[in-house]
């Protein structure tokens, strides 16, 4: 939907010292920032909608710095305190085991009214101070002399890893140059325990933080001490975080913090948002049934953003996601800017596409890789050279799709189709970073489906049209995981933390039967396992409190807190070679040590044998041993090396996307916009078959190879293909059509069987009508769920989030076979003797939601009822052929294996014009 501009309402003049450093620096203090101020004096939480570049993250911070430094003024005379920035480096998720252990070994500081301490600068002097004198003045000595400490003012959430740590880095030069005396710090995964430790008892002015991270405090008994003071909380890109089960862990994290601190007020930054009045009930608490929302300010005057299509010189495939027909094309396009970022969707291709234009850089431009995967020095060392200006190019994924500030990015190259347009446009805006400034953007698609999808985005950009999905609806396992929480913190009364949670937008519509289900599942486990010890974590006292069993179920949460489980990571270290490839020599030849490259995924080294080669932080490696968690690698020479596969890197295509590349094949006047091979592509395919209507579903049929298949395009991604292609094959051998398989891409679904399809179609004996009747996703959809590994793999995850299996423990790490089989047989159980266990509707809904995309599906099968059309074919259609070319390549899931693709390709591609 179209933002339309709201009342912005006026604004009182900035201080003195803060219109002097704007006029310093040749600015003027923008509508939108002035607006946040103004929204502040009211005592108002609001959401800010505004492009990239348009200061966002200050106008976030201004109401903060300037309250601070009026108060730090009235209370220089007595103790004044130098500006102060936490410059650790940043991480996100949850801790290692060791830093946890570390800051949770000894007992946490006493709230009040046991104080904390400080000594007095150069003596042994010790002063007591209350929480209540604390929040006005207390003493830290911190090598600088004696700082005052008056509590935490404002909280800043950041979703990235790197964002925390840039936002800190820029948030320190307006306080430096202004010379305000504010304590910034940062506390991430990477903050040292000792700091973390110093946070707690003497916390800073601002501090900036992750949503992992602020479940661990709230989870300390001195949370309401070191919130109680708290003003405000800054929640930046706050729309790539209520898309997620992290969304979820943070509202209930809210939740909390109103109850601390009621004066807390928030503000939210958003660049790109569909629903902004959804999006704004997220910041302010939900009571007594009303749906309540913060106040919306959205920027306006920002430079519309130029981005083309790439209209190749080179044939352009018909399948295949590695865009490699266009490598020198994008080498002149970075050896034509100063600064490029090249954006992929998943990992290995960045791998890949790195390896290939190191290979043409004959120019010996500076081109570095970025992604969540390589150790957190060498993504330090590429951010920091990419702020210095160092770099002539950068291949990245969405590690750097948010809000790190690179003023000096003149041009956005996208690979591969967007999948959604807003996900393009937070990508398009790391170019200029400047409101004023047109960003640039050139996206590159990989095959001939692709243009289709780049030309509706590029559309849907000039539309200023956005497709962020709505607000999720909250996930028992994370309400389990912060019951848990609230239990390590201090002891709740059920009633009191039903009404806290009911707050939370996400849960506002939470019945009081789901909240009590989750607190005894975290108390007993639930009926089918409340005999097993082990799974009560939580138990009432005399006064009906909750409170932990022990204290190794405190030490476990503050282990395992977080939303996000990932594969089993494994550590990736250069070594020496040992040998030649086959060599199964020890370990021990090797050395221990070794430069750290970063984590690939265990189920990638499993597939491989020693001295089997790979590309991993733009080098090519030898596998030569796999020790613990260590992968031991040392360096090849190898073109044919494997690229690891990263499952966490796809995007499904979105709906709006879908739905407008439905539009365009629909219109023929639209086909003209399009380039010669894709426009002559599509002709082909209405001369063979037939292209598809807005509401239509072509079904195609056709002999190949002793086999017979069925082809369909719903348009719908490749979550809700996957689903369909499961049900289909159930009710085709209900059928005796004998389906061998099915495979999908994001556009069209093929299945394959030895049944001649055409003519039981044109015989009756199979009727399409019936065959995608919406009725699939009732007796069929269960029957498929309780016989596949799908739903026992989302319940791994949900038993992981809700803290019944622990990943970590104090010293070691549980293996991914020991996660597996405790997970796999408590489904079991709980499958046949507590089938509506609390963790298996968590489950239920999480597929529904994520990996079968049943909402999709479903809507989909009502769309084209009674409007199937089948065309019976003798050969392959045009259309069809990228989908047929998926068959027996998801192994490699795409990306490595095009050039594999080729001979099979140019078959098909003949038979298809034949």
């Amino acid at each position: 939907m179209n933002i339309a501009e709201p009342d912005i309402p006026a604004a009182a003049p900035l201080p003195e010292t803060f219109l002097r450093w704007f006029a310093g620096r040749g600015w003027s203090p923008r509508e939108h920032q002035l607006a946040l101020l103004a929204k502040a004096r009211d005592d108002r939480s609001a959401l800010l909608i505004a492009p990239t570049g348009a200061g966002k993250t200050l106008a976030g911070f201004l109401p903060t710095l300037v309250e601070l430094s009026a108060i730090s003024w009235q209370m220089r005379s007595s103790s004044p305190l130098p500006p102060r920035s936490g410059g650790e480096g940043s991480g996100v998720g949850g801790l290692s085991a060791h830093d946890a252990a570390g800051e949770f070994a000894e007992p946490p500081p006493t709230p009040d009214p046991s104080p904390p301490r400080a000594m007095r600068a150069g003596g042994g002097e010790q002063r007591t101070l209350s929480a209540q004198s604390q929040s006005s003045g207390g003493l830290i000595s911190t090598g600088r002399g004696v700082q005052r400490s008056r509590g935490l003012h404002t909280l800043y959430i950041s979703p990235l890893k790197a964002l925390a740590v840039d936002i800190a880095r820029n948030l320190e030069a307006p306080v430096t140059e202004m010379g305000l005396p504010i304590r910034i710090e940062t506390r991430t995964g990477d903050t040292p325990v000792s700091r973390r430790q110093r946070q707690r008892r003497y916390p800073p002015d601002i501090l900036l933080t992750t949503p992992e991270q602020l479940a661990l405090l709230l989870s300390s008994a001195d949370a309401p001490f070191l919130f109680s003071s708290l003003k405000r909380i800054v929640l930046d890109e706050l729309h790539a975080l209520v898309t997620s089960k992290r969304g979820d862990l943070l509202s209930l994290g809210l939740a909390r913090l109103w109850r601390l601190a009621p004066q807390m007020r928030a503000i939210g930054l958003s660049a790109t948002v569909a629903e902004p009045q959804s999006l704004a009930r997220f910041l302010v608490p939900q009571r007594d049934g009303a749906s309540e929302a913060a106040d919306i300010v959205v920027a306006g005057g920002a430079a519309a953003p130029i981005v083309e299509m790439l209209d190749t010189r080179e044939r352009l495939p018909w399948a295949g996601h590695s865009a490699r027909h266009a490598l020198g094309e994008i080498y002149d396009l970075i050896k034509a800017n100063r600064t490029t970022l090249v954006f992929v969707n998943t990992r290995s291709q960045a791998e890949m596409l790195f390896q290939d234009l190191w290979r043409m850089n004959d120019d010996g431009l500076a081109i570095a890789l970025h992604h969540g995967s390589l150790d957190v020095a060498q993504r330090r060392k590429v951010e920091d050279a990419m702020a210095a200006g160092k770099l002539r190019g950068v291949v990245c994924t969405s590690s750097l799709d948010l809000g790190v500030d690179w003023g000096d990015v003149d041009l956005v190259i996208n690979i591969g189709a967007p999948k959604g347009a807003s996900r393009l446009m937070q990508r398009i805006g790391r170019a200029n970073h400047r409101i004023d400034e047109a960003s640039r953007a050139v996206l590159v698609p990989a095959n001939r489906f692709e243009v289709l999808e780049c030309a509706v985005a590029i559309d849907a950009i000039a539309e200023n049209a956005q497709d962020t999905p709505p607000l999720r609806t909250g996930a028992l396992d994370v309400l389990a995981q912060h019951v848990l929480g609230r239990a390590c913190g201090e002891p709740f009364l059920s009633e009191e933390l039903y009404a806290e949670v009911l707050t939370a937008a996400p849960y506002s519509k939470l019945t009081r039967t789901d909240f009590d289900d989750v607190v005894d599942f975290v108390a007993t486990g639930g009926y089918a396992l409340k005999t097993y010890e082990r799974f009560a974590r939580i138990k009432q006292d005399q006064d009906g409190r909750w409170r932990v069993a022990n204290p190794r179920v405190r030490q476990s949460y503050r282990l395992n807190v977080g939303t996000i489980v990932e594969d089993t990571m494994l550590k990736v270290r250069l070594v020496r070679s040992r040998g030649a490839k086959g060599n199964t020599g020890s370990t021990g030849a090797l050395g221990r040590g070794g430069r750290m490259l970063g984590e690939i995924e265990e189920a990638f080294i499993e597939g491989l044998v020693i001295g089997d080669t790979f590309v991993f932080g733009g080098e090519v490696v030898r596998y030569e041993a796999l020790a613990e968690d260590q992968v031991y690698v040392s360096r090849a020479n190898d073109r044919d090396a494997k690229v690891p596969s990263y499952m966490g890197g796809k995007f499904p295509l979105s709906t709006y996307l879908a739905e407008r590349v439905r539009k365009l094949l629909d219109n023929k006047r639209a086909w003209n916009a399009l380039p010669d091979q894709v426009r002559d592509w599509l002709s082909l395919q209405r001369d063979v078959s037939r292209v598809p209507g807005v509401r239509e579903l072509l079904v195609e049929t056709f002999p190949r190879a002793n086999k017979h298949y069925l082809v369909c395009y719903p348009f719908e991604g490749r979550l809700a293909h996957q689903t369909l292609g499961m049900l289909l094959t159930r009710r085709m051998e209900r059928a005796r059509v004998r389906p061998l398989g099915f495979v999908a891409n994001e556009y069209a679904l093929a299945v394959w069987g030895l049944g001649d399809i055409s003519f039981m179609i044109r015989q009756g004996r199979l009727d399409l009508n019936a065959l995608f009747d919406p009725d699939m996703l009732g007796d069929d959809l269960e029957a498929w769920l309780a016989e596949s590994a799908l739903m026992k793999r989302t319940f791994r995850t949900c038993a992981v989030i809700s803290g019944l299996i622990a990943r970590r423990f104090t010293g070691e790490e549980k293996t991914r076979r020991q996660v597996l089989f405790s997970t796999d047989l408590i489904y079991d159980v709980l499958r046949k003797h507590q089938p509506d266990h609390v963790l298996l509707r968590a489950a239920r809904s999480d597929a529904a939601t994520g990996l079968l995309d049943l909402r999709r599906l479903g809507d989909m099968l009502l769309r084209i009822q009674g409007r199937i059309t089948h065309r019976e074919l003798d050969h392959v259609s045009p259309l069809a052929v990228p989908v047929m070319l998926e068959i027996g390549r998801e192994s490699v899931y795409g990306e490595a294996s095009d050039e594999l693709l080729a001979e099979a390709a140019d078959e098909l591609v003949k038979e298809a014009m034949s």
